[in-house]
């Protein structure tokens, strides 16, 4: 991981997430409710749910729409039926995609996730094609500035439990193992220090390059077809975008 930061698109992800902020609050949304339904509303006794929080309060969700979405939740259980189906496959030129959607209509979303990997150049594989290939990981954005301490920073999270830790152009990288990332997270948002992102990932072992304007043009709209699909709610690939 060292060496090769995916902090310049986590950053463009975010512009990208400002842009069509109704979207992502929904996604967020989705994800709360799922979360509220498997463990309860109480932040202090469902980690899932403090973790789901803390992702929306990164992407500049409002606290009054957080509780909002918690307390709807929280009082229409019944009507809360989503369903989390992981998608795998392969973009242009063998890049490695998986796609996570929470539905209420696996028919509807595996047909629309079909539908984007065919037009976006690439095809829909089999359950465990391509997520050998990914690590899970909690990973944690943090962006310099703001009189952060690099030596402390990395004490900090070391202590915390996590698992490595990467300067990067305009920030800090903080991994962790999935089991540890609830602790690393809540460690550091007690010492106050802002995250510009932080979830648990599926981190390719290797990057994808693509050379053609071709398979850039198909790549993109597959991304883009996902994107706009309600169902889905994490897309991670092996594309390197930062060098084509």
């Amino acid at each position: 991981m060292a060496g090769h930061s995916k902090f310049a698109n986590i950053k463009h992800k975010k512009e990208k997430a400002d842009a069509a902020r109704g979207k992502i609050f929904t996604r967020l949304g989705r994800e709360i409710a799922v979360a509220v339904k498997a463990g309860g509303s109480a932040l202090d006794s469902n980690s899932k749910l403090k973790d789901v929080v803390a992702k929306a309060k990164a992407n500049n969700m409002p606290n009054d729409t957080i509780e909002r979405s918690i307390k709807k939740a929280a009082g229409d259980l019944t009507a809360v039926n989503y369903e989390k189906v992981v998608y795998e496959g392969y973009g242009p030129n063998g890049v490695a995609v998986i796609v996570e959607v929470l539905t209420d209509n696996r028919n509807r979303a595996a047909a629309n996730v079909r539908n984007a990997f065919t037009k976006g150049g690439g095809n829909m594989g089999t359950t465990g094609c391509v997520s050998f290939m990914f690590d899970e990981k909690g990973v944690i954005m943090v962006e310099s500035g703001n009189n952060i301490n690099e030596d402390e920073l990395m004490l900090m999270s070391i202590d915390a439990g996590a698992s490595d830790f990467n300067a990067v152009e305009g920030g800090y990288e903080i991994l962790t193992a999935p089991d540890d990332f609830s602790s690393v997270r809540t460690a550091l948002e007690e010492m106050n220090i802002t995250m510009i992102s932080a979830e648990v990932s599926m981190i390719p072992q290797n990057y994808n390059t693509l050379s053609s304007p071709e398979e850039l043009k198909k790549m993109n709209k597959l991304l883009d077809l996902l994107d706009e699909e309600e169902d889905v709610q994490n897309v991670w690939h092996s594309w390197d975008e930062q060098t084509g």
